[in-house]
Protein backbone atom coordinates (compact mmCIF):
# COMPACT_ATOMS: atom_id res chain seq x y z
CA UNK A 1 0.00 0.00 0.00
CA UNK A 2 1.38 3.42 -0.92
CA UNK A 3 2.06 6.14 1.63
CA UNK A 4 -0.82 8.18 0.15
CA UNK A 5 -3.21 5.41 1.13
CA UNK A 6 -1.53 4.63 4.45
CA UNK A 7 -2.72 7.65 6.44
CA UNK A 8 -4.60 6.43 9.51
CA UNK A 9 -4.76 9.86 11.14
CA UNK A 10 -6.50 11.40 8.13
CA UNK A 11 -8.70 8.31 7.84
CA UNK A 12 -9.85 8.78 11.45
CA UNK A 13 -10.63 12.46 10.76
CA UNK A 14 -12.72 11.52 7.73
CA UNK A 15 -14.61 8.82 9.63
CA UNK A 16 -15.47 11.29 12.41
CA UNK A 17 -16.78 13.88 9.96
CA UNK A 18 -18.70 11.22 8.07
CA UNK A 19 -20.22 9.84 11.27
CA UNK A 20 -21.39 13.32 12.30
CA UNK A 21 -23.04 13.71 8.88
CA UNK A 22 -24.68 10.28 9.27
CA UNK A 23 -26.06 11.25 12.65
CA UNK A 24 -27.64 14.45 11.29
CA UNK A 25 -28.90 12.52 8.25
CA UNK A 26 -30.62 9.94 10.50
CA UNK A 27 -32.23 12.70 12.52
CA UNK A 28 -33.58 14.46 9.43
CA UNK A 29 -34.96 11.24 7.96
CA UNK A 30 -36.77 10.43 11.19
CA UNK A 31 -38.19 13.97 11.24
CA UNK A 32 -39.58 13.47 7.71
CA UNK A 33 -40.59 9.82 8.10
CA UNK A 34 -44.17 10.61 9.09
CA UNK A 35 -45.06 12.30 5.81
CA UNK A 36 -42.82 11.06 3.01
CA UNK A 37 -41.70 7.63 1.72
CA UNK A 38 -38.09 6.61 2.21
CA UNK A 39 -37.35 6.27 -1.49
CA UNK A 40 -38.50 9.86 -2.14
CA UNK A 41 -36.10 11.15 0.51
CA UNK A 42 -33.32 8.97 -0.89
CA UNK A 43 -33.90 10.21 -4.44
CA UNK A 44 -33.93 13.88 -3.40
CA UNK A 45 -30.89 13.68 -1.12
CA UNK A 46 -28.91 11.65 -3.69
CA UNK A 47 -29.68 14.11 -6.49
CA UNK A 48 -28.46 16.99 -4.32
CA UNK A 49 -25.57 14.98 -2.88
CA UNK A 50 -24.41 14.00 -6.37
CA UNK A 51 -23.83 17.65 -7.24
CA UNK A 52 -21.51 18.04 -4.24
CA UNK A 53 -19.79 14.74 -5.02
CA UNK A 54 -19.08 15.75 -8.61
CA UNK A 55 -17.30 18.81 -7.26
CA UNK A 56 -14.99 16.44 -5.34
CA UNK A 57 -14.48 14.47 -8.58
CA UNK A 58 -13.28 17.60 -10.37
CA UNK A 59 -10.95 18.39 -7.48
CA UNK A 60 -9.44 14.88 -7.51
CA UNK A 61 -8.69 14.67 -11.23
CA UNK A 62 -11.81 15.24 -13.33
CA UNK A 63 -14.32 12.89 -14.91
CA UNK A 64 -11.57 10.57 -16.12
CA UNK A 65 -11.26 9.10 -12.61
CA UNK A 66 -14.77 7.66 -12.97
CA UNK A 67 -13.47 5.04 -15.39
CA UNK A 68 -13.21 1.65 -13.72
CA UNK A 69 -12.17 -1.87 -14.61
CA UNK A 70 -14.44 -3.36 -11.95
CA UNK A 71 -17.95 -1.99 -12.64
CA UNK A 72 -19.57 -5.15 -11.28
CA UNK A 73 -17.94 -4.76 -7.86
CA UNK A 74 -18.89 -1.09 -7.71
CA UNK A 75 -22.49 -1.95 -8.59
CA UNK A 76 -22.55 -4.67 -5.94
CA UNK A 77 -21.10 -2.24 -3.38
CA UNK A 78 -23.75 0.33 -4.27
CA UNK A 79 -26.56 -2.19 -3.93
CA UNK A 80 -25.23 -3.24 -0.53
CA UNK A 81 -25.38 0.31 0.82
CA UNK A 82 -28.86 0.80 -0.68
CA UNK A 83 -30.12 -2.33 1.08
CA UNK A 84 -28.38 -1.30 4.31
CA UNK A 85 -30.12 2.08 4.17
CA UNK A 86 -33.52 0.57 3.46
CA UNK A 87 -33.36 -1.89 6.34
CA UNK A 88 -31.94 0.61 8.81
CA UNK A 89 -34.37 3.44 8.05
CA UNK A 90 -37.32 1.06 8.03
CA UNK A 91 -36.35 0.44 11.67
CA UNK A 92 -35.72 4.15 12.42
CA UNK A 93 -39.30 4.94 11.41
CA UNK A 94 -40.52 2.73 14.31
CA UNK A 95 -37.73 2.46 16.91
CA UNK A 96 -36.23 5.21 19.06
CA UNK A 97 -33.24 6.68 17.21
CA UNK A 98 -30.78 5.70 19.94
CA UNK A 99 -31.93 2.06 20.01
CA UNK A 100 -31.76 1.65 16.23
CA UNK A 101 -28.33 3.30 16.16
CA UNK A 102 -27.01 1.17 19.01
CA UNK A 103 -28.08 -2.04 17.26
CA UNK A 104 -26.49 -0.83 14.04
CA UNK A 105 -23.19 -0.30 15.81
CA UNK A 106 -22.34 -3.96 15.59
CA UNK A 107 -21.13 -2.95 12.10
CA UNK A 108 -17.48 -2.42 13.23
CA UNK A 109 -17.56 -5.91 14.72
CA UNK A 110 -18.88 -7.32 11.45
CA UNK A 111 -16.09 -5.43 9.67
CA UNK A 112 -13.49 -7.02 11.95
CA UNK A 113 -14.83 -10.49 11.16
CA UNK A 114 -15.20 -9.91 7.40
CA UNK A 115 -11.73 -8.39 7.11
CA UNK A 116 -10.29 -11.86 7.83
CA UNK A 117 -11.44 -13.68 4.66
CA UNK A 118 -11.84 -10.65 2.38
CA UNK A 119 -8.79 -8.53 3.24
CA UNK A 120 -6.44 -11.12 4.68
CA UNK A 121 -6.19 -9.22 7.99
CA UNK A 122 -5.22 -11.26 11.04
CA UNK A 123 -7.61 -11.22 13.99
CA UNK A 124 -6.54 -13.04 17.14
CA UNK A 125 -8.66 -14.96 19.67
CA UNK A 126 -8.95 -11.98 22.04
CA UNK A 127 -10.53 -9.81 19.37
CA UNK A 128 -12.78 -12.66 18.28
CA UNK A 129 -13.86 -12.95 21.93
CA UNK A 130 -14.62 -9.23 21.98
CA UNK A 131 -16.76 -9.63 18.87
CA UNK A 132 -18.74 -12.35 20.65
CA UNK A 133 -19.28 -10.02 23.63
CA UNK A 134 -20.53 -7.35 21.25
CA UNK A 135 -23.10 -9.70 19.77
CA UNK A 136 -24.22 -10.61 23.27
CA UNK A 137 -25.02 -6.91 23.59
CA UNK A 138 -27.27 -7.24 20.54
CA UNK A 139 -29.11 -10.12 22.20
CA UNK A 140 -29.56 -8.08 25.38
CA UNK A 141 -31.14 -5.23 23.43
CA UNK A 142 -33.54 -7.72 21.87
CA UNK A 143 -34.85 -8.32 25.43
CA UNK A 144 -35.54 -12.06 24.85
CA UNK A 145 -37.05 -12.34 28.35
CA UNK A 146 -39.98 -10.14 27.32
CA UNK A 147 -43.09 -11.40 25.56
CA UNK A 148 -44.96 -8.10 25.13
CA UNK A 149 -42.54 -5.90 23.18
CA UNK A 150 -43.92 -2.71 21.64
CA UNK A 151 -42.40 -3.68 18.27
CA UNK A 152 -41.78 -7.06 16.67
CA UNK A 153 -38.42 -8.76 17.02
CA UNK A 154 -38.16 -8.66 13.23
CA UNK A 155 -38.01 -4.87 13.41
CA UNK A 156 -35.31 -5.10 16.11
CA UNK A 157 -33.25 -7.26 13.76
CA UNK A 158 -33.42 -4.77 10.88
CA UNK A 159 -30.55 -2.55 12.16
CA UNK A 160 -28.39 -5.67 12.68
CA UNK A 161 -29.05 -6.81 9.10
CA UNK A 162 -28.24 -3.28 7.95
CA UNK A 163 -24.97 -3.42 9.91
CA UNK A 164 -23.91 -6.66 8.22
CA UNK A 165 -24.64 -5.23 4.75
CA UNK A 166 -22.84 -1.99 5.59
CA UNK A 167 -19.81 -3.87 6.93
CA UNK A 168 -19.48 -5.88 3.74
CA UNK A 169 -19.74 -2.67 1.72
CA UNK A 170 -16.96 -1.00 3.69
CA UNK A 171 -14.67 -4.01 3.42
CA UNK A 172 -15.15 -3.83 -0.36
CA UNK A 173 -14.34 -0.10 -0.12
CA UNK A 174 -10.98 -0.99 1.41
CA UNK A 175 -10.22 -3.38 -1.43
CA UNK A 176 -11.32 -0.97 -4.16
CA UNK A 177 -9.59 2.00 -2.54
CA UNK A 178 -6.19 0.88 -3.82
CA UNK A 179 -7.19 1.79 -7.39
CA UNK A 180 -10.29 4.03 -7.06
CA UNK A 181 -10.61 7.59 -5.78
CA UNK A 182 -12.97 8.28 -2.87
CA UNK A 183 -15.03 10.74 -4.91
CA UNK A 184 -15.46 8.20 -7.71
CA UNK A 185 -16.72 5.56 -5.27
CA UNK A 186 -19.11 8.14 -3.82
CA UNK A 187 -20.47 8.93 -7.31
CA UNK A 188 -21.12 5.23 -7.96
CA UNK A 189 -23.07 4.98 -4.69
CA UNK A 190 -25.10 8.14 -5.33
CA UNK A 191 -25.90 6.88 -8.82
CA UNK A 192 -27.06 3.54 -7.45
CA UNK A 193 -29.30 5.32 -4.93
CA UNK A 194 -30.84 7.39 -7.73
CA UNK A 195 -31.51 4.36 -9.94
CA UNK A 196 -33.02 2.25 -7.16
CA UNK A 197 -35.20 5.04 -5.75
CA UNK A 198 -36.39 5.97 -9.26
CA UNK A 199 -37.29 2.32 -9.75
CA UNK A 200 -39.27 2.43 -6.50
CA UNK A 201 -41.14 5.46 -7.81
CA UNK A 202 -42.03 3.75 -11.09
CA UNK A 203 -43.26 0.62 -9.32
CA UNK A 204 -44.73 1.94 -6.06
CA UNK A 205 -44.64 5.74 -6.24
CA UNK A 206 -48.43 6.03 -6.35
CA UNK A 207 -48.72 4.28 -2.97
CA UNK A 208 -50.89 1.41 -4.17
CA UNK A 209 -48.83 -1.17 -2.32
CA UNK A 210 -49.28 0.69 0.97
CA UNK A 211 -53.06 0.30 0.90
CA UNK A 212 -54.26 -1.86 3.78
CA UNK A 213 -50.74 -2.21 5.23
CA UNK A 214 -50.51 -1.74 9.00
CA UNK A 215 -46.79 -2.26 9.59
CA UNK A 216 -45.26 1.20 10.03
CA UNK A 217 -41.91 0.19 8.54
CA UNK A 218 -43.57 -1.07 5.36
CA UNK A 219 -45.77 2.02 5.16
CA UNK A 220 -42.62 4.14 5.33
CA UNK A 221 -41.20 2.20 2.37
CA UNK A 222 -44.37 2.04 0.27
CA UNK A 223 -46.41 5.23 0.83
CA UNK A 224 -47.03 7.54 -2.13
CA UNK A 225 -44.67 10.32 -3.18
CA UNK A 226 -45.90 13.81 -2.32
CA UNK A 227 -44.51 17.22 -3.24
CA UNK A 228 -42.59 18.54 -0.20
CA UNK A 229 -44.16 21.33 1.81
CA UNK A 230 -42.21 24.64 1.66
CA UNK A 231 -41.08 24.23 5.26
CA UNK A 232 -39.63 20.78 4.50
CA UNK A 233 -37.38 21.83 1.63
CA UNK A 234 -34.55 22.99 3.94
CA UNK A 235 -34.64 19.53 5.54
CA UNK A 236 -34.41 17.83 2.13
CA UNK A 237 -31.49 20.09 1.17
CA UNK A 238 -29.82 19.25 4.48
CA UNK A 239 -30.22 15.57 3.61
CA UNK A 240 -28.49 16.17 0.30
CA UNK A 241 -25.56 17.98 1.92
CA UNK A 242 -25.19 15.20 4.49
CA UNK A 243 -25.40 12.58 1.75
CA UNK A 244 -22.55 14.18 -0.19
CA UNK A 245 -20.41 14.44 2.96
CA UNK A 246 -21.11 10.86 4.02
CA UNK A 247 -20.42 9.37 0.59
CA UNK A 248 -17.06 11.09 0.27
CA UNK A 249 -15.82 10.95 3.87
CA UNK A 250 -16.55 7.28 4.46
CA UNK A 251 -15.06 6.25 1.12
CA UNK A 252 -11.96 8.34 1.86
CA UNK A 253 -11.62 6.97 5.39
CA UNK A 254 -11.77 3.30 4.45
CA UNK A 255 -9.34 3.68 1.56
CA UNK A 256 -6.76 5.55 3.69
CA UNK A 257 -6.57 3.31 6.76
CA UNK A 258 -6.92 -0.22 8.01
CA UNK A 259 -10.61 -1.14 8.31
CA UNK A 260 -10.33 -2.50 11.85
CA UNK A 261 -8.42 0.64 12.95
CA UNK A 262 -10.91 3.31 11.96
CA UNK A 263 -14.22 1.45 12.27
CA UNK A 264 -14.53 1.88 16.08
CA UNK A 265 -14.49 5.67 15.65
CA UNK A 266 -17.96 5.37 14.17
CA UNK A 267 -19.15 4.85 17.75
CA UNK A 268 -19.23 8.62 18.25
CA UNK A 269 -22.53 8.44 16.38
CA UNK A 270 -24.18 6.69 19.34
CA UNK A 271 -24.05 9.55 21.88
CA UNK A 272 -25.17 11.84 19.07
CA UNK A 273 -28.21 9.63 18.41
CA UNK A 274 -29.04 9.56 22.14
CA UNK A 275 -28.79 13.35 22.24
CA UNK A 276 -31.02 13.84 19.17
CA UNK A 277 -33.55 11.31 20.45
CA UNK A 278 -33.78 13.03 23.81
CA UNK A 279 -33.82 16.62 22.52
CA UNK A 280 -36.10 16.19 19.48
CA UNK A 281 -38.31 13.18 20.20
CA UNK A 282 -38.22 12.91 24.01
CA UNK A 283 -36.84 9.34 23.87
CA UNK A 284 -34.49 8.07 26.57
CA UNK A 285 -32.90 4.60 26.30
CA UNK A 286 -34.24 1.85 28.57
CA UNK A 287 -31.94 -0.22 30.81
CA UNK A 288 -31.56 -3.04 28.25
CA UNK A 289 -30.45 -0.55 25.60
CA UNK A 290 -27.85 0.97 27.95
CA UNK A 291 -26.54 -2.51 28.84
CA UNK A 292 -26.33 -3.52 25.19
CA UNK A 293 -24.58 -0.25 24.34
CA UNK A 294 -21.94 -0.87 27.01
CA UNK A 295 -21.26 -4.39 25.71
CA UNK A 296 -21.11 -3.36 22.05
CA UNK A 297 -19.03 -0.23 22.57
CA UNK A 298 -16.75 -1.98 25.07
CA UNK A 299 -16.15 -4.77 22.57
CA UNK A 300 -15.46 -2.27 19.80
CA UNK A 301 -12.98 -0.29 21.88
CA UNK A 302 -11.19 -3.49 22.88
CA UNK A 303 -10.95 -4.54 19.23
CA UNK A 304 -9.55 -1.11 18.39
CA UNK A 305 -6.91 -1.24 21.14
CA UNK A 306 -5.85 -4.73 20.12
CA UNK A 307 -5.61 -3.59 16.51
CA UNK A 308 -3.42 -0.66 17.52
CA UNK A 309 -1.14 -2.97 19.50
CA UNK A 310 -0.92 -5.37 16.55
CA UNK A 311 0.01 -2.53 14.21
CA UNK A 312 3.05 -1.43 16.26
CA UNK A 313 6.24 -1.70 14.23
CA UNK A 314 8.19 -4.93 14.62
CA UNK A 315 11.57 -5.59 13.00
CA UNK A 316 11.17 -7.23 9.62
CA UNK A 317 7.35 -7.31 9.85
CA UNK A 318 5.19 -6.13 6.95
CA UNK A 319 1.46 -6.57 6.56
CA UNK A 320 -0.46 -7.44 3.42
CA UNK A 321 -0.91 -3.69 2.73
CA UNK A 322 2.77 -2.88 3.09
CA UNK A 323 2.40 -1.16 6.47
CA UNK A 324 5.33 -1.56 8.86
Amino acid sequence: MTDALNRPGLGILFICIGTLAISVNDLLIKVLSGGYPLHQMVFTRSAIGLLFTLAFVMAEGGFSILRTRTPGIHLFRGLLVVLANMTFYAAVAVLPLAQATALFFVAPLFITVLSIPLLGEKVGPLRIGAVVVGFVGVVVMQEPWKTNLEVSRAVLLLPVIAAALYALMQVLTRRLGVTTRASAMAVYIQGTFLLVSAGFYLVAGDGRFAEGVENESLIFLLRAWTWPAPGDWPVFIGLGICSGAVGYCLSAAYRMANAATIAPFEYIGLPMAILWGWMIFGDWPVAATWAGCILIIGAGIFVFLREQARARPLPGRRTRWGRR
